[in-house]
């Protein structure tokens, strides 16, 4: 049909007793109007509608995902380009699941995201698993009510694309669920178990037994985990289970169940480890760091508020050869000035450096300073016997320090600060509540 036929529409001519000619009368029906159509871009430019689908796509995947979503919303040609796969690599869709909506999972499998986060969770588990059948990534972090029966609705049959779950505080989920995660997640490398408190040692045999390729492991606040559920991860049991010998980072922040036969354990079957977080296992001692010291892999130690560690601890690193870069003792109320003289004389790898609230001094920063020449993070908040004469060894010893935390330091001045404030590298500089100006 033409244009315009379709714009206007003609009526008969109407013939008088004059036989006056009278012109034709046109009627106009907007609600037969097309869509008026994009002007034509000048010779000599070209329009955003010219660009080729790639193109578009290409632009498409700077965008914030918001963005992302309101670019496919202009027109069909923005629509296609902006779902692409290339455009959502990587984004990680943010759901509420209240109520059926398969068509949701088909746009998701449409755009190529493979990764998910439940906000709330009022449906079936299952209705995720089964929708996007290449699910890599999903979060369930803070959903109170995934149970162990919805779990075991969700995994009826092996997930082999899924390589992170994350259960934080679904804290009813127990040992049943490990069960099952074990049996039909053969190719999880992530697992994120903080403050799930039923979990035991009997679901750490089951992670043991069947999580062959776990690469992170977070069980904090598990406080029924003992020395003897570490034994399984590091494979010591190996009639019943093989271990998690892949194992590069380990979070047993607040198990206060683990002792220093615990990080025997570790030293002896996960030789591999990169970072362990041992922060509120106040059963740790000094004599526990002789263990950790012989691990030749380990570059991150977490020993925040462990009660039992002292200057000797230090010494035990030191002695014992480790090669960590970052190692934080903040809170620890036995470590002085002797363990930076400990510090200084072996860990000559530390790039991070963390001594909140630590009964350090000037003495003790200054040994540090003058050796540690590569340090680039410092924090010595809530020390209040660190003084100006600190600082100012600070600022000449240590320029490549990119970011320090002086919260509560209450002995420093503006004099000091402006010294640290000319370090070539520094980027961060933490005062917290407190600034002197």
């Amino acid at each position: 049909m033409e244009e315009a036929q379709v714009l206007f529409t003609e009526l008969p001519v109407l013939h008088h007793r004059h036989h006056h000619h009278h012109q034709p009368y046109y009627l106009h029906q907007p609600h037969l109007q097309l869509a008026p159509r994009e002007p034509s871009p000048p010779p000599n430019q070209t329009h955003v509608s010219c660009l080729y689908p790639e193109i578009l796509a290409l632009i498409f995947g700077y965008l914030e995902v918001r963005d992302k979503g309101r670019a496919a919303q202009v027109c069909v040609s923005w629509r296609d380009a902006a779902y692409h796969k290339s455009v959502w690599r990587g984004v990680e869709a943010k759901l509420h699941l209240r109520r059926a909506n398969p068509s949701l999972f088909l746009s998701l499998v449409r755009r190529g995201i493979r990764r998910v986060q439940v906000l709330s969770l009022r449906r079936s588990l299952r209705d995720v698993v089964q929708g996007i059948p290449n699910l890599e990534s999903l979060n369930l972090s803070g959903c109170y009510n995934v149970t162990d029966i919805g779990l075991s609705h969700a995994f009826v049959s092996d997930v082999p694309m899924l390589t992170q779950l994350n259960l934080s505080l679904c804290k009813q989920v127990t040992d049943t669920s490990l069960g099952r995660i074990a049996q039909f997640l053969k190719n999880l490398e992530v697992l994120e178990l903080g403050g799930c408190c039923n979990v035991t040692n009997t679901g750490l045999l089951l992670i043991a037994w069947g999580l062959k390729n776990l690469r992170r492991l977070n069980l904090r606040s598990c406080w029924h985990v003992s020395d003897q559920g570490i034994s399984h991860l590091a494979g010591l049991n190996r009639e019943t289970a093989n271990g998690n010998l892949a194992l590069e980072h380990l979070g047993l922040q607040d198990c206060q169940r683990l002792s220093d036969e615990a990080l025997k354990h570790v030293s002896v079957g996960l030789t591999g480890l990169k970072s362990i977080n041992l922060s509120f296992c106040v059963s740790i001692t000094d004599s526990g760091l002789k263990h950790l010291a012989k691990m030749v892999s380990l570059r991150e130690l977490n020993l925040r508020s462990c009660d039992n560690i002292s200057d000797i601890g230090m010494a035990y690193l030191a002695e014992g050869g480790s090669r960590i870069s970052s190692l934080d003792v903040s809170f620890c109320d036995k470590i002085g000035d002797q363990a930076l003289v400990h510090v200084s004389q072996g860990l000559f790898n530390l790039r991070s450096l963390s001594l909140s609230a630590c009964q350090i001094s000037d003495d003790g920063i200054c040994r540090i300073a003058r050796t540690l020449h590569d340090l680039e993070t410092l924090n010595i908040g809530q020390c209040s016997r660190i003084s100006d004469k600190g600082l100012q060894t600070i600022a000449e010893c240590l320029r490549n320090l990119r970011c320090i935390d002086l919260y509560g330091c209450t002995r420093i001045s503006t004099v000091g600060l402006e010294r640290i404030m000319k370090l070539p590298q520094l980027s961060t500089l933490n005062l917290g509540l407190w600034h002197v100006r």
